[in-house]
């Protein structure tokens, strides 16, 4: 006879995002430039996904929001980057926005989701994501706006997370080493960059163990 009694199950304890990741929320930023100089080069395009989180605590890429940028007066285009990006700068349906207006239109989502998972600041997550997080500086400086969500200098860079995890860096081998599918025809657009991107980071993020819920923020 088995006197054993089973123990009743444990409720799932999940980390909050405000605690997963230091009061920081990942939110995934690719931007399209004029050039590789932040300080010169225009800013031509900018996207970004929020991070989230679901109920048993895996993270799932947000919803995408995204702005063609007007060239800023005294920034500088190299035509070779366009050459790469694709970029056609008069063309019709472009419909670009000013820096302020565009900033405006990616930074409020943003907000809303740092709000939403009760988090200090935003944390840029880019592939080469210093070149990203200096752009987006060098922006918010040239129009002088407040009200920039995002940490001044720190970010996950998944150069650094997809070299440990799968042994590539290239963005397109990575996402490709992470089993998912990658269309050369779409990349160096800043959404398809961006979203991809997303999807390699919560990849990463969902194979490691999350801190402990008590774990000092």
């Amino acid at each position: 006879m088995n006197d054993s009694v089973d123990s009743p199950s444990q409720p799932l304890v999940i980390t909050p995002m405000s605690r997963r990741f230091r009061g920081y929320l990942p939110v995934v930023v690719d931007v399209e430039t004029g050039g590789f100089d932040w300080n010169k080069h225009a800013l031509l395009e900018i996207a970004v996904v929020p991070i989230e989180m679901d109920d048993f605590g895996q993270l799932y890429p947000g919803v995408t929001a995204s702005a063609h940028v007007v060239p800023a007066p005294g920034t500088l285009i190299d035509p070779k980057s366009l050459e790469v990006t694709g970029i056609v700068l008069d063309h019709p349906f472009r419909f670009a926005k000013p820096e302020r207006e565009a900033l405006d239109h990616v930074f409020a989502p943003v907000r809303a989701a740092v709000k939403k998972y009760g988090c200090q600041r935003a944390i840029l997550v880019g592939h080469n994501a210093h070149f990203d997080l200096n752009f987006l500086n060098a922006t918010v400086a040239r129009c002088g706006h407040k009200r920039n969500p995002f940490h001044p200098f720190s970010v996950f860079d998944t150069v650094t997370l997809a070299g440990i995890a799968y042994g590539q860096t290239v963005l397109a081998r990575a996402v490709q080493a992470a089993g998912f599918d990658w269309n050369a025809a779409d990349a160096h657009s800043a959404v398809y960059d961006t979203e991809q991107t997303a999807r390699l980071f919560c990849k990463i993020a969902n194979a490691w163990p999350a801190p402990p819920v008590g774990a000092a923020p």
